[in-house]
């Protein structure tokens, strides 16, 4: 049998790899290009080069993701099979966590969480449209930048009591909260306050809002582990700020290796379904 290649596809930047018959994970990779059609094409000759394979290799083609619908043709004459991408999320989650249940939360421009369990179908909970395009939108209209690496670089050297107002800012009894804990984004902007601060602050109200949806959505399942997938996991900010929930809540908010192409994961996982 042959290589399962999945595809990931956004709007300009698509995401691809591979798993061999034995379910070994194949080096993922992504290409970025001014349309879905070209950077798909793209991905896929730079995948097959760099791993020496070739088109007689490859068994399927998994598509999944927002630019999918572009996809109505074989690539290079393989054939193409969509897979829902509440479906990958779930899958790729678990799969790079190792866990057999947990909440998957994938931060996108916007965000979406499944409830993931081996042995049933991922359960899409919703999400919310606090994400990266969040984060980068409002750094373009109050920093002048629009780069998420840029965001991350100005973040570095932030400090995020120059912006936030926390508990022990507004209460000094003991109110069975954390006083770090925060108790309004924005609410104490220093006149000292400097880009940096502010890129902080816009990062920490991105992963502060998603952390509380997700783990209110894990209430219902008794759940405390939740695994963050998704570009954004890759900012230098995002273990030790959600380290901060996971001892105020105790949760496991988890990072794993490979979290950015967490959905093409598991778009190609979805294949090996389809051989039971």
């Amino acid at each position: 049998m042959g290589v399962v290649v999945g595809i990931d596809i956004g709007g300009s930047t698509t995401k691809i790899v591979g798993f061999d018959d034995n379910k070994n994970l194949i080096h993922p990779m992504f290409v970025t290009a001014d349309d879905p059609i070209t950077s798909i094409y793209g991905a896929f000759g730079k995948f097959t080069d760099t791993n020496n394979l070739g088109l007689s290799d490859i068994e399927r083609v998994m598509i999944t993701g927002v630019g999918a619908s572009y996809v109505n043709k074989p690539i290079y004459n393989l054939k193409c099979e969509h897979t829902p991408e509440f479906k990958s999320i779930g899958l790729g989650g678990l799969y790079l966590s190792g866990l057999d249940e947990a909440i998957i939360v994938s931060l996108g421009t916007g965000t979406a969480l499944v409830h993931a369990k081996n042995g049933h179908a991922p359960e899409y909970l919703g999400g919310t449209g606090v994400g990266g395009g969040t984060l980068v939108g409002l750094s373009k209209k109050i920093l002048g930048v629009n780069k998420v690496e840029t965001i991350d670089e100005l973040a570095r050297l932030g400090d995020i009591t120059n912006i936030d107002l926390k508990i022990k800012d507004i209460s000094k009894k003991d109110i069975g909260l954390s006083g770090h804990m925060t108790a309004a984004n924005f609410a104490n902007i220093s006149e000292t306050a400097t880009q940096n601060d502010f890129a902080l602050g816009l990062i920490n109200m991105v992963f502060e809002t998603v952390g509380m949806v997700a783990y209110f959505a894990s209430k219902p399942y008794g759940l405390k582990d939740i695994v963050l997938t998704g570009n954004l996991t890759q900012m230098s900010q995002a273990p030790e700020l959600f380290d901060v929930l996971n001892k105020m809540f105790d949760m496991r908010f988890i990072i794993p290796q490979n979290a950015q192409f967490s959905t093409v994961i598991g778009a190609a996982l979805s294949s090996f379904e389809k051989r039971l």
